[in-house]
């Protein structure tokens, strides 16, 4: 039967016998081939009104966030404190603000996919429609989600 990118045959020595054997290419070869590196962890120290706070962020993360932040004009730690600002506004207290962190680069990733956020990175978030870009994503996640 035929998986992932297909069976291959390799020959293996058992006993003195040659054995024919079959293997697979790894159906997650596009993932398991990342760079370590961007799976790696770091903590940074980042101050939140007067307050440090520790997070930790795989590195594509980090690298995802400053990107957000440059757009804007933002260092890493500025874009932090007004993400953390307008959450807690809007929300209250987040229980996991870590987590936030990364849907909010996972969003901003998969908006820029689908055009939502233009992939020119010279193009400020703060100059975007926020409700159009809004609309556009749950019209896509509308389309996207099977009927039961």
């Amino acid at each position: 039967m035929e998986r992932g990118g297909g069976p291959f045959l390799s020959v293996v020595l058992l006993d003195g016998l040659l054995h024919a054997r079959h293997a697979e290419v790894p159906m997650c070869k596009i993932f398991i081939s990342a760079d370590p590196a961007f799976y790696e962890t770091s903590t940074r120290s980042i101050r939140l009104h007067g307050v440090v706070t520790s997070i930790r962020l795989e590195t594509l993360f980090w690298n995802v966030l400053t990107e957000i932040g440059r757009r804007d004009d933002m260092s890493l730690s500025q874009l932090i404190t007004k993400l953390y600002d307008e959450i807690t506004d809007a929300r209250g207290e987040v229980e996991n603000f870590t987590s936030f962190l990364r849907v909010c680069c996972l969003r901003y990733l998969s908006l820029q996919i689908s055009g939502g956020i233009p992939g020119d990175v010279s193009v400020p978030i703060r100059s975007l429609d926020a409700d159009a870009v809004l609309a556009r994503e749950q019209a896509s996640y509308i389309s996207t989600v099977p009927a039961i």
